[in-house]
């Protein structure tokens, strides 16, 4: 079993690598999380700004820590990891453009959502998924998804319907998820860092 640790910067990625979907998913590869950190906003992933936290995943026992970060409105992936830069035992993945795509990549837990036949093709062309997933439930209820904060209600129901990081990977589009996926997959196989 590899223990490894996560650094997000929001309440959908916690809620996502908290579910129990992702944990055994976790399992099945032979991965332990030692725990979960929310930054809360990406300018709080800062080198300086998550030094502590990588040290006190490492003090719980993580060999490898993963952060997960949006693209948001930056062009280039490479530049994003360079803003958190790289550092040892430490695997950056970066949502494009936003964590919501991977939402929309996985079909099936949208079809639960949306009660009916569900496909989106380019996920990760969104500027705003959560806007696009935020429109669409509103023509098919009527009504909003209900909530002071849509952003955490929506995770919420995507936790409940089962979303899956498998599923989105799965997406021909959506190859940030894929990149996740293929990441945690190789860290269990040979605990490798890039």
């Amino acid at each position: 079993m590899v223990n490894i640790g996560f650094i997000c910067e929001g309440y959908t990625e916690l809620f996502i690598l908290e579910s129990d979907t992702f944990k055994n998913l976790l399992n099945e590869l032979g991965l332990h999380s030692v725990g979960v950190i929310n930054v809360q906003g990406n300018g709080n992933l800062l080198p300086h700004n998550i030094k502590s936290h990588r040290e006190n995943l490492f003090n719980k026992g993580a060999s490898v820590i993963f952060i997960l970060t949006d693209l948001d409105q930056e062009q280039c992936i490479t530049k994003t990891r360079l803003r958190i830069t790289e550092s040892e035992n430490q695997i950056i993945i970066v949502a494009v453009k936003q964590i919501e795509a991977w939402f929309l990549a996985d079909y099936i837990a949208m079809n639960t959502i949306f009660k009916g036949d569900y496909s989106f093709e380019f996920p990760e062309n969104e500027d705003i998924p959560f806007e696009t997933i935020r429109t669409k439930y509103f023509e098919k209820f009527r009504r909003g998804l209900v909530g002071r904060d849509e952003k955490k209600r929506l995770a919420q129901k995507m936790i409940n319907a089962r979303f899956s990081i498998q599923n989105a990977a799965e997406h021909p589009n959506c190859p940030s998820a894929k990149y996740f996926l293929t990441k945690l997959t190789q860290c269990a196989s040979t605990n490798p860092v890039e």
